[in-house]
Protein backbone atom coordinates (compact mmCIF):
# COMPACT_ATOMS: atom_id res chain seq x y z
CA UNK A 1 0.00 0.00 0.00
CA UNK A 2 1.45 3.45 -1.10
CA UNK A 3 2.41 5.81 1.66
CA UNK A 4 -0.51 7.71 3.15
CA UNK A 5 -3.24 5.52 1.51
CA UNK A 6 -5.23 3.58 3.32
CA UNK A 7 -7.05 -0.29 2.62
CA UNK A 8 -11.19 -0.12 3.46
CA UNK A 9 -14.02 -1.69 1.25
CA UNK A 10 -16.84 0.02 -0.77
CA UNK A 11 -19.41 -0.14 1.83
CA UNK A 12 -17.32 2.34 4.13
CA UNK A 13 -16.43 5.27 2.05
CA UNK A 14 -19.92 4.91 0.15
CA UNK A 15 -23.05 5.64 1.99
CA UNK A 16 -25.40 4.64 -0.26
CA UNK A 17 -24.92 1.83 -2.64
CA UNK A 18 -28.18 0.49 -4.25
CA UNK A 19 -29.53 -1.00 -7.37
CA UNK A 20 -32.48 -0.61 -9.65
CA UNK A 21 -36.40 -1.58 -9.79
CA UNK A 22 -36.33 -5.46 -9.42
CA UNK A 23 -39.96 -5.27 -10.92
CA UNK A 24 -40.17 -2.47 -13.97
CA UNK A 25 -43.00 -1.10 -15.03
CA UNK A 26 -44.27 -1.97 -18.58
CA UNK A 27 -43.03 0.95 -21.13
CA UNK A 28 -45.31 3.43 -22.26
CA UNK A 29 -45.31 5.33 -25.64
CA UNK A 30 -44.66 8.68 -23.53
CA UNK A 31 -42.64 8.97 -20.21
CA UNK A 32 -39.59 9.59 -18.30
CA UNK A 33 -36.47 7.27 -18.62
CA UNK A 34 -35.98 4.52 -16.80
CA UNK A 35 -32.86 3.12 -17.88
CA UNK A 36 -30.56 -0.25 -17.92
CA UNK A 37 -26.78 -1.56 -18.14
CA UNK A 38 -26.53 -1.03 -22.27
CA UNK A 39 -27.18 2.64 -21.75
CA UNK A 40 -23.94 2.71 -19.65
CA UNK A 41 -21.05 2.59 -22.10
CA UNK A 42 -17.35 3.87 -22.31
CA UNK A 43 -18.16 5.64 -19.18
CA UNK A 44 -21.16 7.80 -20.14
CA UNK A 45 -25.24 7.60 -19.86
CA UNK A 46 -26.50 7.04 -23.18
CA UNK A 47 -30.39 8.00 -23.46
CA UNK A 48 -30.97 5.76 -26.41
CA UNK A 49 -33.09 2.78 -26.72
CA UNK A 50 -34.84 2.90 -22.89
CA UNK A 51 -38.05 2.44 -21.15
CA UNK A 52 -40.39 4.86 -20.86
CA UNK A 53 -42.58 4.94 -17.36
CA UNK A 54 -45.11 7.05 -16.07
CA UNK A 55 -44.74 9.88 -13.67
CA UNK A 56 -46.25 8.34 -10.60
CA UNK A 57 -43.84 4.82 -11.52
CA UNK A 58 -41.21 7.49 -11.97
CA UNK A 59 -41.72 9.07 -8.57
CA UNK A 60 -42.33 5.43 -7.02
CA UNK A 61 -39.21 3.93 -8.05
CA UNK A 62 -37.35 6.40 -7.84
CA UNK A 63 -37.19 6.55 -4.01
CA UNK A 64 -35.77 3.55 -4.55
CA UNK A 65 -32.19 5.36 -6.66
CA UNK A 66 -32.42 9.00 -5.76
CA UNK A 67 -29.73 9.10 -8.07
CA UNK A 68 -27.80 13.17 -8.30
CA UNK A 69 -25.07 14.32 -9.72
CA UNK A 70 -21.93 12.97 -8.22
CA UNK A 71 -23.32 9.11 -8.06
CA UNK A 72 -21.41 6.62 -9.60
CA UNK A 73 -23.19 4.00 -11.77
CA UNK A 74 -22.05 0.53 -12.27
CA UNK A 75 -23.39 -2.18 -14.56
CA UNK A 76 -23.69 -5.48 -12.25
CA UNK A 77 -25.76 -7.82 -14.23
CA UNK A 78 -24.60 -9.51 -17.66
CA UNK A 79 -21.46 -7.01 -18.80
CA UNK A 80 -20.79 -6.16 -15.25
CA UNK A 81 -18.43 -3.60 -14.75
CA UNK A 82 -19.14 -0.35 -16.71
CA UNK A 83 -19.30 2.95 -14.84
CA UNK A 84 -20.45 6.30 -15.66
CA UNK A 85 -20.35 9.16 -12.80
CA UNK A 86 -23.91 11.14 -13.31
CA UNK A 87 -22.96 14.88 -14.41
CA UNK A 88 -24.53 18.04 -13.67
CA UNK A 89 -27.81 19.02 -15.60
CA UNK A 90 -28.76 15.42 -16.23
CA UNK A 91 -32.52 14.83 -17.42
CA UNK A 92 -34.30 12.73 -14.95
CA UNK A 93 -33.91 8.95 -15.13
CA UNK A 94 -34.69 5.96 -12.79
CA UNK A 95 -33.24 2.20 -13.28
CA UNK A 96 -33.56 -1.58 -13.59
CA UNK A 97 -31.99 -3.79 -11.34
CA UNK A 98 -28.69 -4.24 -14.10
CA UNK A 99 -27.24 -1.03 -12.68
CA UNK A 100 -25.98 -0.04 -9.11
CA UNK A 101 -25.76 3.53 -7.90
CA UNK A 102 -22.84 4.27 -5.49
CA UNK A 103 -22.50 7.18 -3.24
CA UNK A 104 -19.41 8.00 -2.24
CA UNK A 105 -19.13 10.07 1.46
CA UNK A 106 -15.82 12.65 1.18
CA UNK A 107 -14.15 10.53 -2.00
CA UNK A 108 -13.96 11.15 -5.56
CA UNK A 109 -16.74 9.93 -7.25
CA UNK A 110 -14.08 9.93 -10.68
CA UNK A 111 -11.66 8.26 -8.91
CA UNK A 112 -14.07 5.71 -8.00
CA UNK A 113 -15.75 4.68 -11.15
CA UNK A 114 -11.85 4.46 -11.88
CA UNK A 115 -11.34 2.11 -9.83
CA UNK A 116 -14.66 -0.09 -10.80
CA UNK A 117 -13.14 -0.63 -14.16
CA UNK A 118 -9.82 -1.37 -12.97
CA UNK A 119 -8.17 -5.40 -13.44
CA UNK A 120 -8.74 -6.06 -9.38
CA UNK A 121 -12.02 -4.63 -9.43
CA UNK A 122 -13.06 -6.60 -12.93
CA UNK A 123 -11.53 -9.99 -11.13
CA UNK A 124 -13.71 -9.33 -8.29
CA UNK A 125 -16.35 -9.34 -9.79
CA UNK A 126 -15.60 -12.40 -11.87
CA UNK A 127 -14.65 -14.38 -8.76
CA UNK A 128 -18.31 -13.31 -7.15
CA UNK A 129 -20.69 -13.33 -9.54
CA UNK A 130 -23.53 -15.32 -9.11
CA UNK A 131 -26.22 -16.88 -11.36
CA UNK A 132 -26.36 -18.94 -14.47
CA UNK A 133 -27.91 -17.89 -17.36
CA UNK A 134 -27.14 -14.43 -16.70
CA UNK A 135 -24.17 -13.66 -13.98
CA UNK A 136 -24.39 -10.57 -11.46
CA UNK A 137 -22.83 -8.97 -8.32
CA UNK A 138 -25.21 -8.97 -4.71
CA UNK A 139 -25.15 -5.60 -3.35
CA UNK A 140 -23.54 -7.28 -0.43
CA UNK A 141 -20.79 -8.60 -2.31
CA UNK A 142 -20.21 -5.29 -3.78
CA UNK A 143 -20.17 -3.63 -0.48
CA UNK A 144 -17.30 -6.05 0.93
CA UNK A 145 -15.16 -5.18 -1.92
CA UNK A 146 -11.47 -3.87 -1.04
CA UNK A 147 -10.67 -0.90 -1.80
CA UNK A 148 -7.68 1.08 -1.65
CA UNK A 149 -7.98 4.89 -0.78
CA UNK A 150 -5.38 7.54 -1.47
CA UNK A 151 -5.43 10.76 0.40
CA UNK A 152 -8.00 13.09 -1.31
CA UNK A 153 -5.66 15.44 -2.93
CA UNK A 154 -4.09 12.62 -4.47
CA UNK A 155 -7.46 11.03 -5.75
CA UNK A 156 -7.83 14.49 -7.38
CA UNK A 157 -4.53 14.40 -9.31
CA UNK A 158 -5.18 10.51 -9.94
CA UNK A 159 -8.17 11.60 -11.49
CA UNK A 160 -7.55 14.15 -13.38
CA UNK A 161 -4.27 11.95 -14.98
CA UNK A 162 -6.34 9.27 -15.54
CA UNK A 163 -8.70 11.82 -17.48
CA UNK A 164 -6.35 13.32 -19.78
CA UNK A 165 -4.74 10.00 -20.89
CA UNK A 166 -8.03 7.67 -21.16
CA UNK A 167 -8.84 10.12 -23.32
CA UNK A 168 -6.21 10.15 -25.64
CA UNK A 169 -6.44 6.27 -25.57
CA UNK A 170 -9.78 6.59 -26.59
CA UNK A 171 -9.08 9.18 -29.36
CA UNK A 172 -6.49 6.79 -30.82
CA UNK A 173 -8.94 3.91 -30.44
CA UNK A 174 -11.42 5.61 -32.55
CA UNK A 175 -8.81 6.69 -35.10
CA UNK A 176 -7.76 3.36 -35.21
CA UNK A 177 -11.34 1.40 -35.39
CA UNK A 178 -11.91 3.79 -38.91
CA UNK A 179 -8.97 1.12 -40.66
CA UNK A 180 -11.29 -1.71 -40.96
CA UNK A 181 -13.93 -0.07 -42.94
CA UNK A 182 -11.12 1.60 -45.14
CA UNK A 183 -9.41 -1.43 -46.05
CA UNK A 184 -13.10 -3.01 -46.99
CA UNK A 185 -13.00 0.02 -49.31
CA UNK A 186 -10.06 0.15 -50.61
CA UNK A 187 -10.50 -3.74 -51.65
CA UNK A 188 -14.14 -3.68 -52.98
CA UNK A 189 -12.67 -0.93 -55.03
CA UNK A 190 -9.60 -3.34 -56.55
CA UNK A 191 -12.25 -6.14 -57.02
CA UNK A 192 -14.54 -3.17 -58.87
CA UNK A 193 -11.12 -1.73 -60.86
CA UNK A 194 -10.27 -5.41 -61.42
CA UNK A 195 -13.92 -6.63 -63.32
CA UNK A 196 -14.31 -3.02 -64.91
CA UNK A 197 -11.00 -2.99 -66.44
CA UNK A 198 -9.53 -0.17 -64.74
CA UNK A 199 -7.05 -1.90 -63.44
CA UNK A 200 -5.15 -3.22 -66.29
CA UNK A 201 -6.06 -0.39 -68.82
CA UNK A 202 -2.54 0.96 -69.20
CA UNK A 203 -1.81 -2.98 -69.48
CA UNK A 204 -3.98 -2.90 -72.72
CA UNK A 205 -2.53 0.28 -74.29
CA UNK A 206 -4.97 2.66 -72.54
CA UNK A 207 -7.82 0.90 -74.66
CA UNK A 208 -11.35 0.27 -73.18
CA UNK A 209 -12.15 -3.35 -71.97
CA UNK A 210 -14.29 -5.13 -74.81
CA UNK A 211 -14.24 -8.02 -73.26
CA UNK A 212 -17.52 -10.66 -74.43
CA UNK A 213 -19.67 -12.00 -71.64
CA UNK A 214 -20.64 -15.42 -71.36
CA UNK A 215 -23.32 -17.52 -69.16
CA UNK A 216 -21.28 -19.77 -66.14
CA UNK A 217 -22.49 -23.32 -67.68
CA UNK A 218 -20.64 -22.32 -70.61
CA UNK A 219 -17.09 -21.89 -69.29
CA UNK A 220 -17.39 -24.25 -66.45
CA UNK A 221 -19.26 -27.20 -64.70
CA UNK A 222 -20.96 -26.85 -61.88
CA UNK A 223 -21.76 -29.90 -59.47
CA UNK A 224 -23.89 -30.02 -55.84
CA UNK A 225 -22.71 -32.15 -53.13
CA UNK A 226 -23.81 -34.76 -51.33
CA UNK A 227 -26.73 -34.60 -49.13
CA UNK A 228 -26.03 -35.32 -45.49
CA UNK A 229 -27.90 -38.31 -44.24
CA UNK A 230 -26.50 -40.28 -41.52
CA UNK A 231 -28.95 -43.11 -41.72
CA UNK A 232 -28.69 -43.65 -45.76
CA UNK A 233 -24.72 -42.61 -45.99
CA UNK A 234 -22.49 -45.66 -46.19
CA UNK A 235 -18.65 -46.13 -46.94
CA UNK A 236 -15.56 -44.05 -45.24
CA UNK A 237 -15.98 -41.63 -43.25
CA UNK A 238 -14.35 -38.37 -44.92
CA UNK A 239 -13.85 -34.92 -44.08
CA UNK A 240 -16.17 -32.70 -45.44
CA UNK A 241 -16.86 -28.49 -46.43
CA UNK A 242 -19.05 -27.34 -45.20
CA UNK A 243 -21.14 -23.87 -45.95
CA UNK A 244 -19.47 -22.77 -42.63
CA UNK A 245 -16.28 -23.54 -44.03
CA UNK A 246 -16.30 -21.29 -47.10
CA UNK A 247 -15.26 -17.66 -46.51
CA UNK A 248 -14.73 -15.10 -49.05
CA UNK A 249 -11.59 -16.13 -51.14
CA UNK A 250 -10.33 -18.62 -47.94
CA UNK A 251 -11.17 -21.21 -46.25
CA UNK A 252 -11.80 -21.96 -42.75
CA UNK A 253 -10.97 -25.06 -41.33
CA UNK A 254 -10.80 -25.46 -37.97
CA UNK A 255 -14.37 -26.98 -37.52
CA UNK A 256 -14.55 -29.68 -40.31
CA UNK A 257 -17.41 -32.76 -39.82
CA UNK A 258 -16.83 -36.14 -41.36
CA UNK A 259 -19.35 -37.91 -43.20
CA UNK A 260 -19.67 -41.69 -44.92
CA UNK A 261 -19.03 -41.94 -48.87
CA UNK A 262 -18.59 -44.52 -50.73
CA UNK A 263 -15.50 -45.23 -52.50
CA UNK A 264 -17.30 -44.79 -56.13
CA UNK A 265 -18.53 -41.65 -54.88
CA UNK A 266 -15.30 -40.12 -53.56
CA UNK A 267 -14.12 -38.84 -57.02
CA UNK A 268 -16.85 -37.15 -58.14
CA UNK A 269 -17.40 -35.72 -54.77
CA UNK A 270 -13.38 -34.54 -54.07
CA UNK A 271 -12.30 -31.44 -54.70
CA UNK A 272 -8.97 -30.54 -56.04
CA UNK A 273 -6.62 -27.65 -56.36
CA UNK A 274 -8.58 -25.29 -58.81
CA UNK A 275 -12.43 -25.55 -57.75
CA UNK A 276 -14.57 -22.40 -56.71
CA UNK A 277 -16.45 -23.79 -53.99
CA UNK A 278 -19.66 -21.64 -53.72
CA UNK A 279 -22.29 -21.34 -51.15
CA UNK A 280 -25.77 -22.07 -52.06
CA UNK A 281 -27.54 -20.79 -48.71
CA UNK A 282 -26.65 -18.81 -46.02
CA UNK A 283 -24.84 -16.20 -47.60
CA UNK A 284 -25.45 -17.01 -51.34
CA UNK A 285 -22.66 -16.55 -53.05
CA UNK A 286 -19.31 -16.42 -51.17
CA UNK A 287 -16.86 -18.32 -52.76
CA UNK A 288 -13.24 -19.32 -52.09
CA UNK A 289 -10.45 -21.33 -54.54
CA UNK A 290 -9.56 -24.43 -52.80
CA UNK A 291 -5.61 -25.10 -52.85
CA UNK A 292 -5.29 -27.31 -50.34
CA UNK A 293 -4.86 -30.87 -50.67
CA UNK A 294 -6.13 -33.08 -53.59
CA UNK A 295 -8.43 -36.02 -52.93
CA UNK A 296 -9.09 -36.25 -49.00
CA UNK A 297 -12.27 -33.43 -48.73
CA UNK A 298 -15.57 -33.92 -49.86
CA UNK A 299 -18.34 -31.19 -50.02
CA UNK A 300 -22.05 -31.35 -48.86
CA UNK A 301 -25.45 -30.23 -50.87
CA UNK A 302 -24.95 -26.95 -49.58
CA UNK A 303 -22.04 -25.77 -51.71
CA UNK A 304 -21.60 -26.08 -55.65
CA UNK A 305 -18.28 -27.06 -57.11
CA UNK A 306 -17.23 -25.29 -60.38
CA UNK A 307 -14.56 -26.56 -62.03
CA UNK A 308 -13.35 -23.99 -65.08
CA UNK A 309 -12.48 -24.21 -68.63
CA UNK A 310 -10.06 -23.11 -70.59
CA UNK A 311 -11.44 -19.47 -71.08
CA UNK A 312 -11.71 -18.78 -67.61
CA UNK A 313 -9.31 -18.19 -64.35
CA UNK A 314 -11.14 -19.71 -61.10
CA UNK A 315 -9.71 -16.48 -59.15
CA UNK A 316 -11.68 -14.22 -61.80
CA UNK A 317 -14.66 -15.96 -61.75
CA UNK A 318 -14.39 -15.39 -57.65
CA UNK A 319 -13.82 -11.73 -58.51
CA UNK A 320 -16.93 -11.67 -60.55
CA UNK A 321 -18.90 -13.22 -57.88
CA UNK A 322 -17.88 -11.14 -55.32
CA UNK A 323 -18.43 -7.49 -57.06
CA UNK A 324 -21.85 -8.86 -58.08
CA UNK A 325 -22.31 -9.47 -54.81
CA UNK A 326 -21.00 -6.18 -53.10
CA UNK A 327 -23.26 -4.16 -55.94
CA UNK A 328 -26.30 -6.33 -55.30
CA UNK A 329 -26.97 -7.54 -58.32
CA UNK A 330 -26.05 -10.86 -57.23
CA UNK A 331 -29.26 -10.85 -55.55
CA UNK A 332 -31.18 -10.80 -58.83
CA UNK A 333 -30.28 -14.84 -59.00
CA UNK A 334 -31.55 -15.58 -56.24
CA UNK A 335 -34.83 -17.55 -54.87
CA UNK A 336 -36.78 -17.31 -51.76
CA UNK A 337 -38.22 -14.44 -49.75
CA UNK A 338 -37.01 -15.48 -46.37
CA UNK A 339 -34.24 -18.02 -47.01
CA UNK A 340 -31.87 -17.01 -49.83
CA UNK A 341 -30.46 -19.80 -52.00
CA UNK A 342 -28.05 -20.11 -54.97
CA UNK A 343 -29.68 -22.78 -57.20
CA UNK A 344 -27.73 -24.81 -59.60
CA UNK A 345 -29.99 -23.51 -62.58
CA UNK A 346 -29.47 -19.72 -61.37
CA UNK A 347 -25.45 -20.27 -61.20
CA UNK A 348 -25.61 -21.59 -64.61
CA UNK A 349 -26.96 -18.22 -65.73
CA UNK A 350 -24.95 -16.39 -64.02
CA UNK A 351 -23.10 -13.41 -66.86
CA UNK A 352 -19.34 -13.96 -66.65
CA UNK A 353 -17.26 -11.06 -68.35
CA UNK A 354 -14.47 -13.10 -70.53
CA UNK A 355 -11.43 -10.91 -71.09
CA UNK A 356 -8.85 -12.93 -72.88
CA UNK A 357 -6.73 -15.24 -70.88
CA UNK A 358 -3.61 -13.68 -70.26
CA UNK A 359 -5.62 -10.63 -68.88
CA UNK A 360 -7.28 -12.43 -66.51
CA UNK A 361 -3.86 -13.87 -65.17
CA UNK A 362 -2.25 -10.09 -64.95
CA UNK A 363 -5.48 -8.80 -63.25
CA UNK A 364 -5.04 -12.08 -60.49
CA UNK A 365 -1.41 -11.13 -60.05
CA UNK A 366 -2.46 -7.26 -59.53
CA UNK A 367 -5.03 -7.58 -57.36
CA UNK A 368 -3.44 -10.19 -55.51
CA UNK A 369 -0.51 -7.88 -55.19
CA UNK A 370 -2.64 -5.28 -53.53
CA UNK A 371 -4.74 -7.39 -51.25
CA UNK A 372 -1.31 -8.66 -49.77
CA UNK A 373 -0.94 -4.91 -48.82
CA UNK A 374 -4.42 -4.58 -47.11
CA UNK A 375 -3.61 -7.52 -45.51
CA UNK A 376 -0.17 -6.42 -43.96
CA UNK A 377 -2.21 -2.94 -43.08
CA UNK A 378 -4.53 -5.28 -41.30
CA UNK A 379 -2.20 -7.24 -39.35
CA UNK A 380 -0.83 -4.36 -37.97
CA UNK A 381 -3.89 -2.92 -37.10
CA UNK A 382 -5.09 -5.57 -35.21
CA UNK A 383 -1.43 -6.08 -33.33
CA UNK A 384 -2.23 -2.02 -32.49
CA UNK A 385 -5.39 -2.37 -31.40
CA UNK A 386 -4.01 -5.15 -29.10
CA UNK A 387 -1.74 -2.63 -27.81
CA UNK A 388 -4.62 0.10 -27.36
CA UNK A 389 -7.08 -3.16 -25.59
CA UNK A 390 -4.34 -3.63 -22.75
CA UNK A 391 -3.50 0.46 -22.41
CA UNK A 392 -6.49 1.05 -20.59
CA UNK A 393 -6.58 -2.12 -17.56
CA UNK A 394 -2.30 -1.58 -17.70
CA UNK A 395 -2.64 2.45 -16.55
CA UNK A 396 -5.85 2.15 -14.09
CA UNK A 397 -3.76 -1.00 -12.71
CA UNK A 398 -0.29 1.44 -12.49
CA UNK A 399 -2.66 4.08 -10.79
CA UNK A 400 -4.05 2.06 -8.26
CA UNK A 401 -0.81 0.60 -7.14
CA UNK A 402 -0.36 4.73 -6.84
CA UNK A 403 2.60 4.90 -9.50
CA UNK A 404 0.74 7.09 -11.41
CA UNK A 405 1.40 10.40 -9.97
CA UNK A 406 3.86 11.42 -6.99
CA UNK A 407 2.48 11.24 -3.42
CA UNK A 408 2.89 15.11 -1.81
CA UNK A 409 4.29 14.63 1.74
CA UNK A 410 1.67 17.43 2.92
CA UNK A 411 -1.47 15.49 1.80
CA UNK A 412 -3.61 14.53 4.79
CA UNK A 413 -3.13 10.78 5.29
CA UNK A 414 -6.23 8.86 3.79
CA UNK A 415 -6.35 6.99 7.18
CA UNK A 416 -7.20 10.28 8.60
CA UNK A 417 -10.14 10.86 5.90
CA UNK A 418 -11.51 7.39 6.99
CA UNK A 419 -11.71 7.69 10.70
CA UNK A 420 -13.86 11.42 9.44
CA UNK A 421 -16.26 9.51 7.01
CA UNK A 422 -16.29 6.62 10.67
CA UNK A 423 -16.97 9.55 13.14
CA UNK A 424 -19.37 11.01 10.84
CA UNK A 425 -21.26 7.88 10.13
CA UNK A 426 -21.56 6.90 13.59
CA UNK A 427 -22.19 10.58 15.34
CA UNK A 428 -25.12 10.47 12.86
CA UNK A 429 -26.24 6.78 13.31
CA UNK A 430 -26.04 5.93 9.83
CA UNK A 431 -25.60 3.39 7.85
CA UNK A 432 -24.66 2.17 4.53
CA UNK A 433 -27.68 2.46 2.37
CA UNK A 434 -28.44 -0.66 0.86
CA UNK A 435 -30.72 -2.81 -1.45
CA UNK A 436 -34.62 -2.89 -0.98
CA UNK A 437 -33.53 -1.37 2.50
CA UNK A 438 -32.27 2.28 0.65
CA UNK A 439 -36.06 3.11 -0.61
CA UNK A 440 -37.02 3.47 3.05
CA UNK A 441 -36.45 7.42 2.68
CA UNK A 442 -35.52 10.30 0.88
CA UNK A 443 -31.46 10.62 0.45
CA UNK A 444 -30.64 14.05 2.07
CA UNK A 445 -30.34 16.38 -0.59
CA UNK A 446 -32.73 14.84 -2.54
CA UNK A 447 -36.18 15.83 -2.71
CA UNK A 448 -39.00 13.11 -3.16
CA UNK A 449 -41.27 14.15 -5.70
CA UNK A 450 -44.58 13.70 -3.37
CA UNK A 451 -43.16 13.84 -0.30
CA UNK A 452 -45.04 10.30 0.57
CA UNK A 453 -43.60 7.39 2.19
CA UNK A 454 -42.03 4.76 -0.25
CA UNK A 455 -44.21 1.30 -0.59
CA UNK A 456 -42.37 -1.73 1.05
CA UNK A 457 -42.25 -4.95 -0.68
CA UNK A 458 -42.23 -8.08 1.35
CA UNK A 459 -40.27 -7.98 4.65
CA UNK A 460 -37.82 -5.09 5.19
CA UNK A 461 -34.10 -6.41 5.51
CA UNK A 462 -32.20 -6.18 8.85
CA UNK A 463 -28.66 -5.23 8.25
CA UNK A 464 -26.15 -6.44 11.54
CA UNK A 465 -24.68 -3.07 13.01
CA UNK A 466 -21.25 -2.25 12.34
CA UNK A 467 -21.48 -5.52 9.62
CA UNK A 468 -19.38 -2.94 6.55
CA UNK A 469 -16.85 -1.57 9.53
CA UNK A 470 -15.96 -5.20 10.35
CA UNK A 471 -15.51 -5.93 6.68
CA UNK A 472 -12.68 -3.02 6.57
CA UNK A 473 -11.08 -3.71 9.98
CA UNK A 474 -10.37 -7.31 9.14
CA UNK A 475 -8.00 -5.98 6.36
CA UNK A 476 -6.51 -2.66 7.21
CA UNK A 477 -3.31 -4.46 8.17
CA UNK A 478 -3.16 -6.00 4.42
CA UNK A 479 0.32 -5.24 2.56
CA UNK A 480 -0.84 -4.37 -0.46
CA UNK A 481 -4.37 -4.37 -2.14
CA UNK A 482 -4.25 -8.02 -3.59
CA UNK A 483 -3.16 -8.78 -0.47
CA UNK A 484 -6.74 -7.27 1.37
CA UNK A 485 -8.15 -9.46 -1.09
CA UNK A 486 -7.18 -13.03 -0.12
CA UNK A 487 -7.63 -11.57 3.57
CA UNK A 488 -11.33 -10.48 2.68
CA UNK A 489 -11.77 -13.76 0.63
CA UNK A 490 -10.32 -16.11 4.15
CA UNK A 491 -12.76 -14.08 6.02
CA UNK A 492 -15.49 -15.86 4.41
CA UNK A 493 -17.61 -13.21 5.45
CA UNK A 494 -21.34 -14.50 5.67
CA UNK A 495 -24.23 -12.57 4.61
CA UNK A 496 -26.13 -10.28 7.01
CA UNK A 497 -28.73 -12.13 9.12
CA UNK A 498 -32.02 -11.96 7.82
CA UNK A 499 -30.77 -9.81 4.63
CA UNK A 500 -33.27 -11.11 1.69
CA UNK A 501 -31.09 -12.20 -1.58
CA UNK A 502 -33.18 -10.85 -4.63
CA UNK A 503 -32.40 -12.34 -7.93
CA UNK A 504 -30.81 -10.15 -9.96
CA UNK A 505 -29.97 -12.46 -13.02
CA UNK A 506 -33.25 -12.99 -15.76
CA UNK A 507 -33.71 -10.84 -18.67
CA UNK A 508 -34.51 -7.29 -19.07
CA UNK A 509 -35.45 -4.97 -21.87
Amino acid sequence: MPEGWAATTLGEICSRIVDGSHNPPKSRESGLPMLSARNIQKRRIHFDDFRLISEEEFASENRRTQIRAGDVLLTIVGAIGRTAVVPDGLELFTLQRSVAVLRTQEAAPRLLSFFLESPALQRFFEENAKGTAQKGIYLKALSEAPCPLPPLPEQMRIADKLDALLARVEAGRERLERVPGLLKRFRQSVLSAAVSGELTREWRGGGDADWMEKPLNQVAFSKLGKMLDQNKNIGTLRPYLRNVNVRWFSFQLDDVYSLRVEDAERLALSVRAGDVLICEGGEPGRCAVWDGEEGVYVYQKALHRVRVGDELNPHWLTFCLKVSADSEALEDHFTGTTIKHLTGAALARFPVPLPPLSEQLEIVSRVEALFAIADRIEARYQSALTTFNRLTPALLAKAFRGELVPQHPNDEPASVLLERIRATRAASGEKLKRGRQAGKGTAKGVNSSDGAEPKRRGRSPKVQAGGDMSAASAITQASSYEDAVRKLEAQKLQRAQGTRQISLFGAED
